[in-house]
């Protein structure tokens, strides 16, 4: 299958081109950059040096993009969203990696990402692209909305949670999140100048981060009814990785063998998701352990003298939180094998 990548230049872009570049059944024929239009792709992204011969990238086509028989976009939110809707109509597979069709009420848009909706009723027919709890709902889909990345740590660290019915009512999840720098993208500000950045531990968007909004949609989805979600992400001194600890209380009764089973049910089969359990293990979820792969570490700890239950999930905000869930997506949506592309183990040290 012939592969568009749209806006390749940037982080997000050069994670998609590094993972295509061996999915056995894809060949990206075609990567757009305003900034490098012209140049080969390794003039932005070096590491991929010899990797594609001859691939240049190519100023913003639609017509080019409809050559290709899927289109990944990772445009900014916003900038994109009129291509995605338009190549979608025309007939082609789109995994759009923005936010622009993740919310399925159209209302949130306004509000949360600063623009009114063009393709109000593309929302409805967007599926969320976490395989882990769409897959039925993903094959054979061709708008796919690819989840954000600390609302993919933060679903998946909740999700067993919500599924379960074992948390009390109403039900409340509070979401601690450590995200590294990548996750601000490849155009550094004030605030993510390595500089700046380096030894800081700081909050930010603390009255209320977007992507709290896609997680209260899934996990409200996952439970049949209202899950409110507060999320509060914190930079640290990392280039890749996300921590979630999605705290929350269980209904009185609730004990850790039963947060278990939960945890143990949902994720069975899941091939992408890595149960650590920290009384047999010794550890907890630790992003470090999951770099450059698409895994996702999940766990979980219970004080039973309060009743507190923690969710964790660590990820590569890039693989499993951006390109790597994309492709995953990709491949159930395609009928190919869901890791297709993808089996790369982390790196250590």
């Amino acid at each position: 299958m012939k592969a568009a990548v749209l806006g390749a230049s940037g982080f997000t872009g050069g994670e998609l081109l590094r993972l295509l570049a061996f999915h056995p059944e894809v060949e990206v024929s075609y990567a757009t950059s305003r900034e490098y239009a012209g140049r080969p792709v390794h003039y932005a992204h070096p590491h991929l040096r010899g990797v594609y011969q001859g691939l240049r990238f190519e100023p913003l086509s639609l017509d080019r993009a409809l050559e290709a028989d899927v289109v990944f976009s990772a445009l900014p939110h916003g900038v994109g969203v009129k291509v995605t809707g338009e190549l979608y109509e025309s007939g082609v597979m789109v995994v759009d990696l923005s936010a622009d069709y993740r919310l399925r009420d159209p209302g949130l848009y306004p509000r949360i990402y600063g623009f009114e909706h063009p393709y109000p009723d593309l929302l409805e027919k967007a599926v969320y692209g976490l395989p882990e709890l769409r897959g039925e709902e993903l094959r054979g889909a061709r708008l796919i909305a690819v989840p954000g990345c600390n609302s993919t740590a933060a679903i998946l660290a909740a999700a067993p949670l919500a599924a379960s019915g074992l948390l009390e009512e109403p039900a409340r999840i509070l979401v601690d999140v450590k995200a590294g720098s990548s996750e601000a993208g490849s155009k550094p500000s004030r605030g993510d100048h390595h500089p700046l950045r380096e030894g800081a531990v700081r909050p930010y968007s603390a009255r209320g981060h977007r992507h709290a909004v896609e997680a209260e949609q899934e996990l409200s989805r996952l439970a049949g009814s209202s899950v409110r979600v507060s999320l509060v992400p914190h930079a640290v001194p990392a280039v890749r990785g996300v921590l979630a600890s999605a705290h929350a209380w269980l209904r009185e009764g609730v004990d850790e063998a039963a947060v278990a089973r939960a945890y143990a049910s949902l994720y069975r089969g899941k091939p992408f998701v890595r149960l650590v359990e920290a009384r047999s293990q010794g550890r907890y979820p630790d992003p470090k352990f999951v770099a450059g792969s698409n895994y996702a570490d999940v766990g979980w700890a219970v004080e039973a003298r309060l009743g507190r239950v923690t969710g964790f999930a660590a990820i590569d905000n890039l693989v499993k939180g951006a390109a790597g869930q994309a492709i995953q997506a990709f491949n159930v949506a395609a009928g190919l094998p869901e890791d297709a592309g993808l089996r790369i183990p982390p790196l250590a040290p």
